[in-house]
């Protein structure tokens, strides 16, 4: 671990940075400013994290302690590779259903349990923003997903879970046909952070270009779980960005939850633009989202999940759908540490 995160030089670091944010003139430049201000957070929480193991490490003194000890040096083995601007914070999760129809709106349900089952094991709290329902039917009338948006809370949500950005194929027999044949089906997975209040200061939102709309919130079938209109949905007019949130009791709430939503996807949005207009003088080539498939889930002919990334593939369907996909996190965040 020494050897991706020298400690002595990691303090020395955060000692330096912490001088120039007192210089007079640091919060001239707003953009520098806060990314400086998040690096500190970020390097405050592996220096205290890394001095309490050591502490640990000294005070061993039984099998026990030696066997838990171990475990969290395997955590803090791929903690040291997270070191971007937004790994430490909450991540905003949105599962999108693409070709396949019934099936693919089933995907999408499948996704959230799977990523669901997974943040309950790392602790995390996940929450359930806004989800839109396909039509009913196939076995038990079960409803699928055409779209659902959560937010998860817990140290490196963000940075464990942004790898898991791309297109995610099943292959299976389908459960919606009646003459049983095989079916493929895909969905977007889209993982950005949840950017903290400092970061907000560099994104300028006007009243005027803001299209606020109110509806009452449904679940599966179409029917309104709240009779009153309390979900809310923000169009941000000049680039078209829309969010919204039905998972609080008030209005007043959504749009808050809303407006953090809106916030995390500008960010997003301008930072994307700057990549594109930095690509073109360059001359690199831009990829696109949707086309990059990254994993395969196939339940018939024969059972694999394979990831195209960095190779890693399991005959164990089951327990990857039922959250157990550390393997294919950490190799990911691995590759693109090293």
């Amino acid at each position: 671990m020494r050897s991706v995160f020298d400690l002595e030089k990691e303090k020395q670091k955060l000692k330096d940075l912490e001088k120039e944010i007192q210089t007079p003139d640091f919060w001239k430049n707003k953009e520098k400013a806060i990314e400086i201000s998040q690096e500190i957070n970020q390097l405050k929480e592996k220096v205290t994290s890394f001095d309490q193991l050591e502490e640990e490490i000294a005070g061993i003194d039984s099998q026990e302690k030696f066997n838990q000890l171990e475990q969290k040096l395997k955590e803090k083995e791929i903690q040291v590779f997270l070191s971007g601007e937004y790994d430490l914070g909450p991540a905003l999760l949105s599962i999108y259903s693409g070709a396949g129809g019934q099936d693919a709106q089933d995907w999408v349900t499948i996704l959230f349990k799977m990523y669901e089952r997974y943040c309950q094991r790392k602790g995390f709290k996940i929450k359930v923003l806004h989800q839109s329902f396909g039509e009913g039917g196939g076995p038990e009338g079960r409803i699928g997903k055409k779209s659902v948006v959560s937010e998860i809370k817990g140290k490196f949500a963000f940075g464990f879970l942004k790898g898991e950005n791309g297109v995610h194929r099943l292959v299976r027999i389908s459960p919606f046909s009646t003459k049983k044949l095989r079916h493929t089906s895909f969905a977007l997975v889209e993982v950005i952070p949840k950017i903290p209040e400092i970061a907000k200061e560099g994104i300028d939102i006007e009243p005027d270009d803001l299209k606020i709309d109110f509806y009452g919130a449904s679940g599966p079938g179409g029917q309104y779980v709240n009779k009153r209109e309390t979900a809310v949905r923000i169009t941000h007019l000049p680039t078209k960005t829309i969010v919204a949130c039905q998972s609080e009791r008030s209005q007043a709430q959504n749009r808050k939850k809303a407006m953090e939503l809106l916030y995390s996807r500008l960010n997003l949005f301008y930072k994307k633009k700057r990549q594109k207009e930095i690509s073109k003088i360059k001359g690199d080539k831009v990829s696109v989202g949707w086309g990059s498939q990254i994993r395969n889930y196939v339940l018939h002919p024969y059972t694999l999940v394979k990831d195209l990334r960095t190779g890693i593939e399991t005959a164990s369907v089951e327990k990857v759908l039922d959250g157990q996909i550390d393997k294919f996190i950490e190799a990911e965040v691995k590759l693109k540490g090293d």
